[in-house]
């Protein structure tokens, strides 16, 4: 218990540093969906992130809730989050019918299967025009379930079953998914391909590399950047 409480504070001093530095908007996770990463249960995803949300909710923060499951989405609302940013576009039970019965914004992600084998999933004929397409599939399927079109914002998942390469194309046509007519998030932060552009530097040090692709993606018309570095960036 006593731990839970010192990484709620240690999350909360986080938070409202960012929130200083400028960000608009806190994103809450408790599982972690870097590669090969593996689930975490939902008892303990309620217990990393619902004491954080209540907590943030006594300030004037706008509080992003990264999950999949529907259960965690609603527990974060009841405390006071805001929006939902669901690497898994949704595909969870219940999770389309969850988000148009909230009735919040919710992002959808571009991602194949799960953290632990998407990197066996980079195969694209056109990884611009796949991630669009595949998008749009996620996106007709929360229209169907009357989420709304004001409520729906779109990532293009960089570094979730996509190659160093792949990332770079995106990200230098990151300007077509603007077709789509969505506000677009561009979440590449700290991300391996960046830190492998510059000669394989660790996730920490990546903060200039990371701000120059917010620039390229901003410069695309990305409405949303996520970003570590908040201060940088």
């Amino acid at each position: 218990v006593q731990r839970q409480h010192h990484q709620k504070v240690r999350a909360v001093k986080h938070a409202l540093q960012m929130i200083a530095d400028g960000a608009t908007i806190i994103d809450i996770g408790g599982e972690s969906t870097r590669p090969n990463a593996s689930a975490v249960e939902v008892e303990e995803e309620m217990r990393r992130v619902i004491p954080v949300v209540e907590a943030l909710s006594k300030y004037d923060v706008v509080m992003s809730i990264d999950t999949s499951q529907p259960e965690v989405i609603r527990a974060a609302v009841d405390a006071g989050a805001h929006i939902w940013n669901d690497v898994r576009a949704l595909t969870r039970p219940l999770a389309l019918e969850t988000a148009a019965e909230l009735n919040i914004p919710v992002v959808l992600m571009h991602m194949r299967g799960e953290p632990t084998n998407m990197n066996q999933l980079d195969q694209y004929q056109d990884v611009t025009e796949d991630v669009i397409q595949e998008l749009q599939q996620r996106l007709d399927q929360a229209l169907a379930v009357g989420i709304k079109v004001e409520n729906i914002i779109l990532d293009p998942g960089f570094g979730f079953a996509k190659n160093a390469q792949q990332n770079f194309q995106l990200l230098n046509e990151f300007w077509k998914l603007n077709r789509m007519g969505y506000p677009i998030l561009s979440g590449l932060s700290r991300k391996r391909f960046i830190g492998e552009a510059l000669n394989g530097i660790p996730a920490q040090e990546r903060a200039v590399g990371s701000v120059m692709g917010h620039i390229l993606s901003i410069q695309q018309g990305a409405s949303i950047v996520r970003a570590h570095d908040v201060a940088t960036t």
